[in-house]
């Protein structure tokens, strides 16, 4: 990477969506060219098809090796040769395989060093599928390519918050069953670290959302906050990560308390994910992180009924990118030193003046100043 421009594999995503248009658009700003190496993982024929379509100067150059493409253009990797219907504006289990194969092929180049980042343009979740198997997400699909039975820890990124979640994917009366101090401590884990490395928080501070939505007082030496959330963050803090919580949804969200933090890992997805499009507003950016592989995501869906009018917003595309570049120059910075680490030959004192502040909960504050 230091000897060449960044190269970023941007997959079309589903072809009867607004992928094209939102590559098309982002790059025909001569900066983004200048910036980075941009790959597009898909298809000649359905390509022309949408520049037609849309009136837009869209040049590229067909490859089909990643190694092949040129600086100050656009590339198109050729993933496919076979016709691929596009009937804008409808979800079709062709577009959605098309969007299977071009992710695959990225994932693949990726894992090889051909590529220094994935970034996926949206997808139909009902018709992402591989042989006859819906995956819940793009994510989803990366995990199963990789083959090392990693997991993703999906991450939702706004300009105020950065979003993870312990569980994803499992009906509501699950997720109680499935949370353990063991998934909790991993999962925040994943989130210090992704913080360290990917965004280069030196110390990151960590919020940990309760499970229930009140904690009663009354019952809460059997509560899971006591018995596995609560355990958990003091496992973190043992290790010298700075977890705090557990923070019931309701009190973090409505009194803004996430702006204290760098992170914050919800219990399940609906938990965080609907304070989150509130404070937000603006679409955000999905990140699948303690992988190998870098993948970004812009945070929406196809958007078929935009799909060929030349509508589409192309910031979130182009927001995406950014991202995934300050990741790869940000773990390329950061694994460097620790190459060839020299033995630490002193122990470090920790400063435990934040732990207090963020472990007095508001309402025992308040209570304690009306004694």
């Amino acid at each position: 990477m230091e000897d060449r421009k960044i190269r970023v594999a941007i997959t079309h995503g589903d072809t009867n969506g607004i992928g094209y248009e939102m590559i098309f658009k982002t790059f025909a700003e001569q900066e983004m060219l200048e910036l980075c190496t941009p790959i597009i993982y898909g298809s000649p024929k359905v390509a022309a098809y949408h520049r037609n379509v849309l009136g837009i100067q869209a040049n590229f150059s067909i490859i089909s090796k990643a190694d092949e493409a040129h600086d100050g253009r656009m590339n198109l990797l050729t993933v496919f040769e076979d016709d691929v219907k596009v009937d804008l504006g409808k979800p079709s289990d062709e577009s959605g395989a098309a969007a299977v194969k071009a992710l695959e092929r990225a994932i693949e180049d990726q894992k090889n060093g051909l590529v220094d980042a994935i970034i996926a343009a949206p997808v139909n979740e009902s018709t992402f599928k591989k042989n006859g198997k819906v995956f819940n997400g793009q994510s989803a699909l990366l995990e199963s390519e990789l083959k090392s039975g990693a997991k993703t820890l999906r991450i939702i990124i706004g300009k105020k918050l950065r979003l993870a979640f312990a569980t994803t994917d499992i009906p509501l009366k699950e997720v109680s069953t499935a949370i353990t101090k063991e998934l909790i401590e991993e999962k925040a884990a994943a989130l210090y670290d992704t913080l360290r490395r990917d965004f280069r928080i030196t110390n990151p501070r960590i919020a940990v959302l309760a499970l229930n939505p009140s904690i009663d007082k009354d019952n809460a030496q059997n509560s899971e906050e006591t018995v596995i959330i609560k355990p958990a963050i003091e496992k973190l803090e043992s290790e010298g990560k700075q977890a705090f919580g557990p923070y019931t949804a309701e009190e973090f969200f409505g009194e803004a308390q996430y702006a204290a933090f760098d992170g914050v890992l919800a219990m399940y997805k609906d938990q965080g994910i609907i304070p989150y499009r509130t404070i937000e507003q603006e679409n955000g950016l999905k990140l699948s992180a303690a992988l190998p592989v870098i993948m970004t995501q812009p945070d929406m869906g196809p958007e078929f009924r935009k799909a060929g009018k030349g509508e589409a917003e192309e910031q979130p595309m182009r927001n995406a990118i950014y991202m995934a570049i300050d990741i790869a120059r940000n773990r390329a910075s950061y694994d460097e030193p620790l190459k060839n680490p020299l033995k630490k030959l002193y122990h470090e004192k920790r400063d435990e003046s934040e732990k207090v502040r963020f472990n007095i909960p508001k309402k025992q504050s308040k209570e304690n100043d009306a004694e």
